[in-house]
């Protein structure tokens, strides 16, 4: 049986991971990019963050001081969970309240008008968790922490175009991606993944953005079109010389991720969500037998 006390307890071990620890492709990438500069103030920003990410391992500490809004996506099992979905979500808020404590996390959540807010992360909607279910055989679920920093939540930019040629389309989806990351520059921390959502309709668009977000460096759209835009609008970001924290330099972004959904025959929704090189995330599989499998 998958209990609240799992849940919360997992909720914590996995935001503690995601807080401390950079997932491995990032880390890489961190490492190429530092490898590859020939600035020398944009290799001692890498160094800089290729310290910051050692020492955090070692102390167990953030790896930032923007701790993030908690996000979360739960992936439910297609076979028999075993769980009370009220569990689900009052697990993960509790595992947040008691994370922000044990980790600890700086309280970012706030009234959107009022800005009061309380010291737990937790408040109207928020931690926001998203839900699908698996497209495998799994007796449990899957739950993944995203904790997304305020400085690249920021500079997100979003657009309705109108239907075009797909040449057309192309290069002005293209324009706007870049027209986005000169307008950030070096507000969301660069070096950074850019996610961008294409299609289905505007909250969709924005959704989809994030989403990209989650997938590896270097992994690339199983679209070919796709994947190429991917490529050259990676190419043209690097291009900008932006760089590291917006000193110059070759890496303005580690990798540039889109996702796509089918949309309306008038309609052509285009959002873009950066994040920061602080690329946070972690999860875990929780079997319906109460095992834990981090992930």
């Amino acid at each position: 049986m998958i209990t609240k006390k799992l849940i919360k307890d997992v909720t914590i071990s996995i935001l503690k991971r995601a807080e401390t620890a950079l997932p491995e492709d990032v880390k890489q990438a961190l490492g190429r990019a530092y490898e590859q500069e020939t600035n020398e103030i944009a290799r001692v920003q890498l160094k800089a963050m290729l310290d910051n990410v050692k020492l955090a391992e070692e102390l167990q500490r953030p790896l930032c001081q923007d701790t993030g809004l908690p996000i979360f996506y739960v992936t439910l099992g297609s076979t028999n969970i075993n769980v009370n979905p009220n569990d689900i979500e009052s697990g993960i808020r509790e595992g947040v309240r008691e994370a922000t404590e044990i980790i600890p996390l700086r309280p970012n959540v706030v009234n959107p008008i009022t800005r009061a807010g309380g010291e737990t992360n937790t408040g109207d909607g928020i931690p926001h968790i998203n839900y699908k279910i698996a497209d495998f055989n799994v007796n449990g679920l899957e739950l993944l922490v995203f904790p997304k920093g305020g400085g690249s939540e920021n500079v997100g930019a979003f657009a309705m175009f109108a239907p075009k040629p797909e040449e057309e389309t192309v290069e002005a989806i293209k324009k706007f991606v870049l027209d986005a990351v000169l307008n950030a520059a070096g507000k969301p921390c660069p070096p950074t993944i850019i996610g961008v959502g294409i299609g289905g309709s505007a909250d969709m668009a924005m959704s989809l953005a994030k989403t990209a977000l989650l997938r590896p460096i270097g992994v690339r759209n199983e679209d070919g079109l796709v994947a190429r835009i991917e490529n050259e609008l990676l190419e043209a970001v690097n291009s900008t010389g932006i760089g590291p924290m917006g000193l110059g330099g070759k890496t303005t972004a580690l990798d540039v991720h889109i996702e796509t959904a089918d949309t309306h025959i008038t309609s052509l929704p285009v959002a873009i969500n950066f994040q920061c090189w602080v690329a946070r995330k972690a999860s875990a599989r929780i079997y319906s037998s109460g095992e834990v499998e981090y992930l």
